[in-house]
């Protein structure tokens, strides 16, 4: 009988261990996110830079850092856009096996007007046209702009200036030359005519 409560015994916690996750579950690899990396290593440099008496400027710069490295700490490995312009936005997303052929590392997906982009759809950044302004930001031609993960990301258009505003400081552009994002020359009018492809935090599927 004392046998029989044992192997009971035994055998409740092996269904228990099958079933609960594990408290000793290996936690998300952040390290080895190349955001967290770079992140980790702005932080570093702008330290370094400031020699003693850190500038308020460059302090408030180190800790908007240290709060994007504390987003991607908590596991969060994906980045969200919101599309308040008025038109189609272009957005850069994983390419994954949807675009096994393609040279580059993301491929480009349109947005529509007031819409976001779903929890885990990995939001990597907006395709900015060369005829599009953004306030805050000098361009030339057409660029992109690149989110770290951890990232809400809102692009709205100013109804008294029809310049884009970003939600975030010190927006990172990523210029053709600079990396492997399809960064085309075409107009807004371009972008506007595509056919929406991106789920968004209201579709189902």
């Amino acid at each position: 009988m004392r046998l029989l409560k044992v192997a009971f015994a035994i055998a409740v916690l092996f269904v228990n261990l099958l079933i609960a996750q594990p408290s000793w579950a290996d936690k998300p690899k952040f390290s080895k996110n190349p955001d967290y990396i770079e992140v980790t290593k702005t932080i570093k440099e702008l330290k370094k830079s400031a020699e003693g008496t850190i500038p308020a400027n460059v302090q408030r710069q180190i800790d908007e850092l240290e709060f994007q490295k504390a987003a991607i700490e908590s596991g969060i490995a994906w980045g969200q856009c919101r599309n308040e312009t008025g038109g189609n936005l272009a957005i850069y997303g994983n390419a994954g096996e949807e675009s096994e052929e393609s040279e580059n590392s993301n491929q480009l997906y349109f947005l529509a007007n007031g819409q976001t982009t779903p929890d885990q759809w990995d939001c990597q950044g907006v395709y900015l046209p060369s005829d599009v302004k953004v306030a805050g930001l000098d361009k030339t031609g057409a660029v992109a702009i690149r989110i770290m993960d951890g990232t809400q990301l809102l692009v709205k258009k100013n109804p008294d200036t029809s310049e884009l505003e970003l939600n975030i400081p010190n927006a990172k552009v990523v210029k053709p030359s600079d990396q492997d994002w399809f960064i085309p020359n075409v107009s807004q009018a371009f972008v506007d005519s595509r056919i929406p492809n991106t789920l968004t935090s209201g579709d189902n599927g």
